[in-house]
């Protein structure tokens, strides 16, 4: 029996009826309480729910998955094709790419399956099942077993997910995991069962002239001429069940594929998208939202400005160099454009006044309601947010710099133990963590790390770092900066990368020849190493105590909230689990005198090529087949070349790389970005200027017959016209 709170709540989210429909990345598991495909069939959709999502049966959903570590991909032939963001399969593209094969610059088209490559630690990873665990997690609450607070830590739901799991019956099948998440600020729990394929290969990328045109400079705008995919394949053994890679694996035969669709697109045509979003705050507060401008976005933008402005000049400089940061780079730069963005957006589009009216009506509904927690629970969250505020600034420094910017490192806790068994002459241990630190040797200096790079990345960024912290607040080793290398920074840096352990090849065996107390004891690297990690704990546990029991308030907050909106929709924020959002194909006006049109061209290719500027090269071969008109059955009616196009569907990271569908269940595209103007959009949808960016189906399958020769995919799938 759902106690009285959750069945309120249920029947709130149960009763949402869509103000803007574009708004939300909404549940399946919610769509028939929702009667959310009454809505989608007004826009355009053709399906029934069950056709989208059925417990029962296939449906769409099982030709989604996610892709590696944090993008959606779909499945588009019967024998396990997967269709993703070239921006996705990047890590992939570069994990294969030297200087001899050069994948990056010249792309990857496998011309029959033994030629499709084995990617280790590339996983896709279906969802197989979704279960309601709410009353079961309120009922632990209730007996006693677990504070409320309690069932929102990830031990706790780490645990019910294993209870869960043991008792299904799909305990023990192969590829089955299953995670417990809570949804709307822990008003709702689900237990996801995920199926995992260990065996994904290569297919298929464009030269990064194509998949990522236009760089850095049209990153996160429109109009987009990025032909923005890769392809790759899902293999299992012969039973079809998950398998690490072996010769004699088989392309998966999928339960579900995605027919792809030529007939093309017009504005205002349905379109929605099933992926895996990765995180929105549309129900954080005011100050919240100024916590994230000020001690999130603004440090982030300026170290990664600094840390990329290194890295840019060294990968001009040499072809290995570009090879080994490309994807470290790719990744630094998409997000460092992002907060510019989206600090930006919270300005123009006025998001701190729609939050601060938002908290206003919400006081006023409490006060109607007479609930004294909903009438005290913003000024409890801003009490909290303030003494947070400068803690949450230095753990951004100390992340952006300390942690990830500086790549160089030693392991300080193996060395510690390997100091002690040397200590107590314990020469089995001894010769152990001699060994292992082999092995960590190797992992240090890796094909993609180049240490004089990242000696310049630390001449940087070490002083930024004393510059934009407290001096109170710095690690012990600015101590040894100060005195022993007198301030000089490039003296100490020197040291680190030239006199240390871990510095080279033989500073490491001229140790493990003979490791003693005293070289250990002196190491600065492994001096730098311990400080860092001390501050980093530090940090940790003052904000974990600063922050005391703000996801509790928040879970009132939003059962608030919802309950001040109803019968407006709310869908939870994104936590990287599967969701739909639909919309329609849609021009949009970004500011006075200006229009932009829902779709763009190859002629915009050819209008922005600029052979000097490696962002916006023009392969020779694309340019050939522009001018001879060559675009075989995938052109429009009109014999132009259609690029990319525009939906208003509300997506966020972890939807790149996400199906665009039409109103039939029909592939039409492939999101990968969305709208400068709209960047706010995490946590605040602005329903006149948020879009999705997608690449045109046609504009994929071109790419991939037409340049790639790549035929013999094209035709294991299931195209209409």
């Amino acid at each position: 029996m759902k106690t009285f709170k959750n069945l309120l709540f249920a029947l709130l989210c149960a009763m949402f009826l869509p103000a803007h429909a574009d708004e939300g990345m909404w549940l399946l598991q919610l769509m028939q309480e929702q009667h959310l495909a009454d809505r989608m069939k007004a826009q355009g959709l053709l399906l029934e729910a069950d056709d989208i999502y059925s417990p029962h049966r296939i449906s769409l959903k099982d030709a989604v998955g996610i892709f590696g570590g944090g993008c959606t991909g779909e499945i588009i032939s019967p024998d396990g094709l997967i269709l993703t963001n070239h921006h996705c399969g990047y890590d992939a593209i570069q994990q294969h790419s030297s200087v001899e094969h050069d994948y990056l610059t010249n792309g990857f088209w496998a011309k029959n399956r033994k030629e499709e490559l084995p990617t280790p630690g590339l996983k896709f990873r279906f969802v197989e099942r979704i279960v309601d665990i709410t009353d079961k997690v309120n009922e632990q609450i209730k007996a006693g077993k677990i504070t409320e607070e309690e069932s929102l830590t990830n031990d706790f739901l780490r645990q019910i997910a294993h209870t869960e799991y043991e008792a299904s019956d799909l305990n023990g099948k192969p590829g089955i995991s299953a995670q417990a998440l809570p949804f709307y600020a822990g008003n709702k729990f689900y237990l996801i069962y995920l199926k995992t394929y260990s065996d994904v290969r290569m297919v298929a990328a464009p030269p990064s002239s194509i998949g990522k045109f236009g760089g850095e400079t049209d990153n996160w705008m429109w109009p987009r001429h990025t032909c923005d995919f890769s392809v790759f394949r899902i293999y299992a053994d012969a039973n079809g069940e998950p398998a690490e890679y072996n010769e004699s694996n088989v392309p998966l035969k999928v339960k579900k594929h995605l027919t792809i669709s030529l007939r093309g697109i017009d504005e205002g045509d349905y379109a929605m998208i099933m992926g895996f979003p990765g995180s929105t705050d549309r129900y954080l507060t005011q100050s919240e939202v100024k916590q994230r401008m000020t001690a999130t976005n603004e440090p982030r933008i300026l170290i990664r400005e600094t840390r990329q402005g290194v890295l840019k000049e060294e990968m001009a400089a040499s072809d290995k160099v570009r090879i080994q940061y490309a994807s470290k780079y790719a990744s630094s730069s998409n997000y460092w454009k992002n907060s510019i963005g989206m600090n930006k957006a919270i300005v123009d589009n006025k998001v701190l006044e729609t939050k601060a009216e938002q908290e206003a009506r919400f006081a006023k509904f409490a006060q109607e309601k007479g609930n004294a927690d909903y009438a005290k629970v913003v000024g409890e969250i801003d009490a909290i947010i303030e003494k947070c505020n400068p803690i949450l600034y230095q753990y951004t420094c100390f992340n952006e710099i300390l942690r990830n910017g500086i790549e160089f490192g030693t392991p300080y806790v193996m060395l510690d133990s390997l100091k002690l068994a040397l200590q107590q002459k314990d020469k089995e241990k001894t010769a152990r963590y001699t060994d292992m630190l082999k092995g960590v040797y190797t992992s240090i200096h890796n094909k993609d790390y180049d240490h004089e790079v990242d000696r310049k990345v630390a001449k940087v960024l070490l002083p930024l770092y004393a510059e934009m912290v407290e001096a109170d607040k710095l690690p012990a080793f600015y101590a040894t900066i100060n005195g022993q290398f007198k301030g000089d920074y490039n003296a100490y840096i020197d040291h680190l990368y030239d006199n240390c352990i871990f510095s080279n090849e033989a500073n490491f065996n001229k140790f493990i020849k003979k490791p003693t107390v005293k070289a250990i004891d002196k190491d600065l690297m492994k001096a730098f190493v311990t400080a860092k990690y001390d501050l980093g704990n530090r940090i940790v546990e003052e904000y974990s105590k600063a922050i005391g029991n703000i996801d509790l308030l928040h879970k009132t907050y939003v059962r608030g909230l919802c309950e001040m909106y109803s019968p407006e929709p709310k869908a939870p924020d994104a936590n990287f689990t599967i969701r739909l959002t639909y919309g329609n194909v849609k021009s949009y006006d970004p500011k006075d005198g200006v229009h932009y049109n829902y779709y763009t061209t190859l002629k915009g290719v050819m209008e922005k090529e600029d052979p000097t500027n490696p962002e916006f090269v023009v392969p020779a071969k694309l340019k050939e087949l522009y001018l001879a008109k060559d675009f075989g059955r995938y052109a429009m009616a009109n014999g132009e070349m259609p690029a990319c196009f525009l939906t208003t569907n509300d997506i966020t990271g972890g939807n790149s790389g996400s199906p665009v569908i039409n109103g039939k269940g029909e592939l039409i595209g492939c999101a990968f970005d969305g709208n400068w103007e709209s960047l706010s959009g995490d946590i605040n949808f602005d329903d006149n200027l948020q879009r999705c960016i997608a690449v045109d189906i046609r504009y994929i399958l071109f790419i991939i017959d037409k340049l790639g020769g790549c035929s013999h995919l094209i035709d294991e799938m299931t195209i209409v016209e």
